[in-house]
């Protein structure tokens, strides 16, 4: 009787496991952008973009196409930001600057393209796949 159940949990426990990995299987970790913080540097916008590949490869290269929305709406700034090199496993921090754009002003950020992504099978596809935003200011930050 206690050998049956033996038997029986281990085998509950690998159709789990199989289970588990039939769900994560071919699905890229999420790579998580946040727009963590906005403030005045002279007469540009700082921002503090806090890059969470805690699930991830490491990427030599991770340069983003960003675009500043004004709060009607209207585009006001473009920027190409690298944010590499990205750590396997590591959450960061990385500031650049909106130029000649005042932080109040931004209403959205958009996330507008890859322009670079490398590092073991990385592809700027593939990281655009894995990328997903969020913000903590009161801009938004959409992909």
């Amino acid at each position: 009787m206690f050998a049956g159940l033996a038997l029986l949990a281990g085998l509950g426990g690998a159709l789990a496991q199989d289970g588990k990995d039939a769900a994560t299987e071919g699905k890229a970790p999420v790579l998580k952008l946040e727009l963590n913080r906005l403030e005045p540097a002279g007469d540009a916008c700082r921002t503090y973009l806090l890059v969470d590949n805690s699930r991830g490869p490491a990427l030599k290269s991770l340069k983003v196409d960003l675009f500043a929305f004004d709060t009607e709406g209207v585009a006001q700034k473009r920027l190409a930001v690298e944010l590499g090199p990205v750590q396997d496993r590591k959450t960061m921090v990385r500031l650049f600057d909106f130029p000649a754009l005042a932080c109040p002003k931004i209403g959205r950020v958009l996330l507008n393209d890859v322009l670079a992504c490398e590092g073991g099978e990385a592809s700027r596809e593939s990281c655009l796949e894995r990328i997903e935003t969020e913000s903590k200011t009161s801009a938004t930050f959409v992909r």
